[in-house]
């Protein structure tokens, strides 16, 4: 049977002059205000103008691929390559069979969910049927912990160690999702993989809207952190796998300035991008999914 591995990602533009049709993708077809595109326009020029998402998700696949000796392909929900243009050229390759992947560790139907979504309705416009094997999550993989520790422990001690996660809606909640659950028990099994003795956990990049937010912020955790003469964090990002904007300005810039602003020294962990040790977890989800087929 030919069999192939289907990696999901976020997707980003690369460019400013396509924050504008990004944003609309993200917002299901709604155009962005001017305030709201002037202030992501922003965050993203002093990132360097453009995301390296689609560069790492191609890292990724290619280092997956050698690893695994399986066709590794990668599709994108906001921006190309776009998970529809994706399958079909898994369609025209010939692969009866799809171990499908999305880059975030921890499952939630409004994230991972949606991924796997997008993927069914793809399928049906596509009038394909190829068997899909679905990896819904993989936040307990015990080598993703080494994946992370391995980030970590060249960079201790430090005053106190934050792990943080994508922020979501707070009402996932009441709906049962296991989002929260998942993201904290990555954090967990890192500590424990690292040897830490103690540890804090926070949401970040909360969305720019009316719904109440997962939290605590990053930003309230500092702040109490200052009150109690805290001078050195550093902050571990589990939620995420790989170099974007939430990583490179929502830490590298926002958390750092207001770090700054408190008498605190923010540092953090490099992402995992594709890391040998990640590729390694990578490989050893999609292995056990085939097996278990």
């Amino acid at each position: 049977m030919n069999q192939a591995v289907l990696l999901l990602a976020h997707g980003a533009p690369e460019r400013l002059e396509d924050l504008g049709q990004y944003l609309e993708n993200v917002r299901g077809g709604r155009p962005a205000s001017p305030g709201l595109l002037e202030e992501i326009r922003s965050r993203y020029a002093q990132i360097g103008g453009g995301s390296p998402l689609l560069a790492l998700t191609r890292r990724q696949a290619a280092a997956l691929e050698a690893v695994l000796g399986l066709p590794v392909y990668f599709g994108m929900r906001n921006w190309s390559p776009y998970i529809r243009e994706t399958l079909a050229r898994l369609k025209e390759d010939g692969v009866e069979r799809i171990v499908a992947l999305c880059l975030a560790p921890q499952y939630s139907k409004l994230s991972v969910g949606l991924y796997f979504r997008r993927v069914q309705e793809a399928m049906d416009a596509l009038g394909w049927s190829a068997e899909v094997l679905w990896t819904p999550d993989f936040h307990d993989d015990p080598l993703l912990a080494k994946a992370f520790a391995e980030k970590l422990t060249p960079l201790l001690p430090a005053g106190r160690v934050l792990f943080t996660a994508h922020s979501l809606p707070e009402k996932i909640l009441a709906e049962g999702d296991p989002y929260d659950a998942q993201a904290k028990a990555t954090a967990r099994a890192v500590a424990e993989c690292a040897g830490l003795e103690a540890s804090d956990f926070a949401y970040q990049s909360q969305g720019m809207t009316e719904d109440k937010w997962l939290g605590p912020t990053v930003e309230s955790c500092l702040e109490r952190y200052a009150s109690e003469g805290v001078q050195d964090v550093l902050l571990v990002p589990v939620g995420f796998v790989c170099d974007h904007v939430e990583i490179l300005y929502d830490v590298d810039i926002h958390f750092r300035e207001h770090a700054e602003k408190l008498g605190i020294r923010l540092r953090r962990t490099g992402s995992l991008n594709d890391s040998p040790a990640f590729i390694a977890a990578l490989a050893a989800v999609v292995r056990r999914r085939l097996e278990a087929s």
